[in-house]
């Protein structure tokens, strides 16, 4: 096995055969119960984990499947060494950070890393960590005492740092004065960097670099500039262009390692995809604008999958998203009382956009205005999709203004409610917030009837379709009955037919409400099929878009981007460099 380790930041597409791990210092056994305003998006896995967003961008771009042991926290590490020590495993020795802390990160990632993550079911060849936070940070130490220790145990040619540092510019200079303390630290604290990869707003004179290198000891070609591109799309186009793969090739002796020639004419056909679907910024002249109508909005990397699975739809579309983040309770009645701007505001630009797009989300706050929000969008035919709480504001709002329930609500809103349209799931644990969600991979099965659903046109009429999951309240089947005769359409239900997990309107361009999360599964050349529906509805596109995926789709995700690198990140910050 082969390591990269990547400190301050995170790495994205290196690769031959990836996977990827996410530790992080905090002492949650996982992200599940974390506030997405201060976190950022809780990402699930399809085996039910509850993780970092990070792993979504690592399944996004290296097209991968990993596991809820693709997360490590101290949380899972300091709880695995206990439970170790309470069954007598360290035979009465004093259980200590090191060795016995240092060692379980090591196991863990040895153990992990080999996990096929892809199609071809091959142990991967090259394994990815990010060590993000700040070196010198007490959470952090024990981690990065384990990597030093990690690459006397690769041995030679099998172990890479990549150190990721900021250079700014002030007053029209350069300063490369924080990248030399940064080495510094990172050197100071056992960490050697093989190459130093410059994060910065505009491309580096060639000055600088050599400072960098001079300073920092390194070969001129060891220090990468990473600057702003358009998108982040084009981040690996740059990245080739400075000699990344050469580099990467020479250090970890990546070409005594044999690639078979499907995988190498796999890999060559990805990317020329990739090339052609990203390479420039300006192919695309139109846009399509969408209301994003959320209650998280403050932090954007709370819905990052969402705003990703957008971006796969409109690329696919050949659209530039413009995408408008509306807070839902400026859509209600007592923010038109309290601050009128704001309500017009958020009315006018919903009602401008071409599609409206309600994702998920917990808790009463803002649930009046999405939906407001779904009445809009059904009554004036605007296309819209609703994701997870999304779908069951819009079954409420139907149920109120189309089937005369005027006190239609959800048992999370009012728990003693007459008309509990959305209830709590029979077998959801009501006091544990922790990991008690209908979490994973579940499969959803069109019902006879629904040949004309839009959505399944796009899954190529398929019967049965496996969609990621997060919630614990569901649709009510009580009122299936009288919600169908009053128009709204149950098309998808788990396999006892009982739990609803897709609905539709037939009169509509697109209305469409999904009780799972399809954005967990967006690919940058495979994009989710509820969000792609959607924006190709948007944009006026849906029976070209429809015709190309019952014809066999552009491309299937078995095809991904990369063929089996590990990634594995430690404590870092959300993002791609």
């Amino acid at each position: 096995m082969k390591y990269v380790l990547v400190s301050g930041g995170v790495i994205s597409g290196v690769g031959k055969n990836v996977s990827s791990i996410k530790v992080d210092p905090y002492l949650n056994v996982d992200a599940g119960t974390m506030n997405p305003k201060e976190h950022g998006e809780v990402f699930v896995l399809s085996d039910g984990g509850e993780v970092d967003l990070d792993l979504g961008n690592y399944e996004r771009y290296l097209n991968i499947t990993l596991t809820r042991d693709n997360n490590i926290t101290t949380g899972k590490i300091y709880e695995h060494v206990i439970k170790r020590e309470r069954k007598g495993d360290y035979l009465g020795k004093t259980v200590q950070v090191v060795p016995h802390i240092t060692d379980a990160i090591q196991d863990w990632i040895e153990k992990v890393a080999r996990i096929p993550v892809d199609d071809t079911n091959e142990e991967p060849d090259v394994c990815i960590i990010e060590l993000g936070g700040t070196v010198g940070d007490i959470e952090s130490m024990p981690f990065i005492e384990a990597m030093t220790q990690l690459r006397r145990r690769a041995g030679k040619d099998n172990f890479l740092q990549i150190h990721v540092s900021y250079v700014p510019v002030i007053n029209g200079e350069q300063k490369t004065k924080p990248t030399q303390q940064a080495i510094k630290a990172v050197r100071s604290a056992g960490l050697v960097p093989d190459l130093i990869a410059c994060r910065c707003e505009i491309a580096l004179d060639r000055g600088a670099i050599e400072k960098i290198a001079h300073f920092c000891q390194v070969d001129f070609e060891q220090v990468v500039m990473v600057r702003d591109m358009p998108s982040i799309y084009q981040v690996p186009m740059l990245l080739e262009q400075q000699g990344l793969i050469p580099l990467l090739k020479k250090i970890l002796a990546l070409d005594n390692l044999s690639i078979s020639e499907p995988l190498i004419k796999k890999g060559r056909k990805t990317w020329t995809q990739w090339n052609a679907l990203t390479g420039s910024d300006n192919r695309f002249r139109d846009s399509v604008t969408i209301a994003l109508v959320g209650k998280y909005i403050e932090l954007h990397d709370s819905y990052l999958s969402v705003l990703k699975a957008l971006e796969h739809s409109a690329m696919r579309c050949s659209r530039k998203l413009d995408l408008r983040w509306i807070d839902a309770e400026h859509l209600e009645s007592k923010t038109q009382e309290t601050d009128p701007a704001k309500f017009h505001k958020a009315w006018h630009e919903m009602c401008t956009a071409q599609g409206i797009l309600v994702p998920g989300g917990f808790g009463q706050r803002g649930t009046e205005g999405m939906i407001q929000a779904a009445k809009w969008a059904r009554e004036n035919k605007t296309p819209y999709l609703g994701v997870c709480l999304g779908m069951q504001v819009a079954v409420i709002e139907h149920a109120r203004h189309a089937c005369g329930i005027k006190d239609a609500t959800s048992g999370e809103f009012h728990g003693e409610a007459a008309n509990k349209l959305i209830i709590h799931m029979a077998e959801i644990d009501k006091e544990t917030m922790g990991a008690t969600m209908r979490l994973g991979l579940h499969s959803t099965h069109f019902q006879p009837g629904s040949e004309w659903s839009r959505l399944r046109a796009l899954y190529a009429g398929k019967n049965e379709i496996l969609e990621r999951h997060r919630h614990r309240y569901e649709v009510n089947p009580e009122y299936i009955e009288r919600l169908e005769k009053g128009g709204l359409s149950f098309v998808g239900k788990d396999d006892g037919g009982v739990r609803m997990e897709v609905v539709e309107i037939k009169d509509h361009p697109w209305f469409v409400g999904v009780q799972f999360h399809p954005e967990y599964l967006s690919r940058v050349l495979d994009p989710s099929r509820p969000y792609l529906g959607f924006v190709a509805a948007s944009a006026g596109l849906l029976a070209d878009i429809t015709n190309d995926y019952q014809n066999g789709g552009p491309l299937s995700g078995a095809e991904g981007i990369v063929n089996g690198v590990v990634g594995m990140s430690l404590n870092g910050e959300a993002g791609l460099f």
